[in-house]
């Protein structure tokens, strides 16, 4: 059965490869970005081409307003929500010496907040068997250069998973926890060459991620196959963080 789903962040990368997986089982898919028309109406195109239906949204995460015109516009297209993706990110790769209050507040506001008030808004309109999915990864948990601020926005977003599984139950709520994944937002972390030549190198499974390996994994904790998890943190690293 087709299942109406809302993507934030879904332009590209990891948001993009989400969308195409989900839409295999004909789903209607909201692609939400901030400001790339193009880069979202390609992502509608792949969506469309495998399967599915889309409808691009553009909505800054950072605005409340922004998040009930979005909740509103997805609502009024497809009725309910059935899975919310939580994937949408953005903000200062620095080391905390060199970080603004400013820089801090982006981040937070972009990555954690929305978590919270994109889910709330949406609350009314999520179907009895909906899942929730956040998008966090290893930085939340371990050293990466650059990654104070994020890695901070990260694990409250894996925090709040296991306090909004058990406050909206029965909506499942889990989250991904990624391994280093080849996105063009690498390209921003300090330090990127030495750390993805440092993963290819010790990742049991011997490379880096994926988007699709990512994608994966939320299309098998949207399944019904995980309908028995909920305030589950999956680690989705190649065995990186057991080495």
């Amino acid at each position: 059965m087709s299942r109406n789903v809302l993507i934030t962040g879904a332009s590209r990368g990891i948001g993009r490869a989400i969308a195409t997986r989900l839409a295999r089982d004909g789903d209607r898919i909201v692609v939400n970005y901030l400001r790339n028309e193009e880069a979202a109406e390609t992502t509608c195109k792949a969506v469309r081409d495998a399967g599915g239906q889309a409808l691009a949204v553009a909505a800054d995460v950072r605005s409340p307003e922004a998040l009930k015109r979005l909740t509103a516009e997805s609502v009024e297209w497809m009725g309910t929500i059935d899975v919310l993706v939580h994937n949408a990110a953005l903000g200062a790769l620095k080391p905390m010496a060199k970080l603004r209050t400013s820089h801090w507040d982006l981040t937070l506001e972009c990555s954690l907040r929305p978590f919270w008030l994109l889910t709330k808004l949406c609350l009314p309109h999520l179907s009895k068997n909906a899942s929730v999915i956040g998008l966090s990864s290893l930085g939340s948990r371990q050293f990466t250069p650059g990654y104070g601020a994020m890695g901070a926005a990260k694990g409250g977003m894996e925090a709040l998973t296991r306090q909004f599984a058990v406050e909206l139950a029965p909506i499942r709520v889990n989250t991904v926890c990624g391994g280093l994944v080849e996105t063009d937002a690498l390209e921003w972390i300090p330090e990127i060459d030495q750390l993805r030549a440092h993963a290819q190198a010790a990742t049991p499974l011997g490379r880096v991620g994926q988007p699709d390996d990512i994608a994966g994994a939320v299309a098998m904790l949207v399944s019904d196959d995980a309908r028995w998890i909920t305030g589950h943190v999956l680690v989705a690293d190649g065995g990186l963080s057991a080495v």
